[in-house]
């Protein structure tokens, strides 16, 4: 039930918490036949949180069994996706990640709709992310979510490239 789900910004107490989130998604993606994020490490994955985390752009969903999702929405357009799209007319999702016992509450949904929100209020017209090629389910779930597939770019050091976007509405 997401009727008592809040969603506020990281702050550094959430770190360890959210870390654990992303090596428990890791393990579901390669229970599934994944290797999306396969190859991050502990150590890497804290400190891109961090820098999330102290410069704002981190947010936890929780609930009262604690933190449920989270979301990383910030500026950076990847140059090898983005560079011929209006890259500053968007904010971009990162790291969206749900707990296992909290799937299918719609979670997901509620943070990227939260995700607009910050793109809004940052005068953005669009709210982006790219997604692993090959997780079809995800593309669907997306799509679902009212992101339109963009195009799929496929770099033979990139396992990304599912590249998707929505319209930022003023209010929902």
């Amino acid at each position: 039930m997401t009727d008592d789900l809040t969603i506020r910004a990281a702050s550094p107490a959430d770190l360890d918490a959210l870390v654990v989130m992303y090596q428990a998604t890791q393990q579901w993606l390669a229970e599934k036949g994944s290797n999306q994020w396969a190859t991050n490490t502990a150590e890497r994955v804290r400190a891109k949180l961090t820098q999330a985390v102290e410069r704002g752009e981190c947010f936890v969903a929780e609930n009262r069994n604690g933190i449920v999702g989270t979301i990383t929405v910030d500026d950076f357009a990847d140059p090898e996706f983005w560079s011929d799209d209006e890259p500053e007319s968007a904010l971009y999702v990162h790291r969206m990640m749900v707990d296992r016992s909290a799937a299918g509450q719609n979670i997901g949904g509620r943070l990227l709709d939260y995700a607009e929100e910050v793109a809004a209020r940052a005068g953005k017209k669009r709210l982006r992310l790219d997604a692993w090629r090959t997780n079809k389910p995800l593309h669907e779930y997306y799509m679902r979510q009212g992101l339109d597939l963009v195009r799929i770019v496929s770099l033979p050091h990139r396992g990304s490239g599912a590249l998707f976007e929505r319209a930022v509405r003023t209010h929902r």
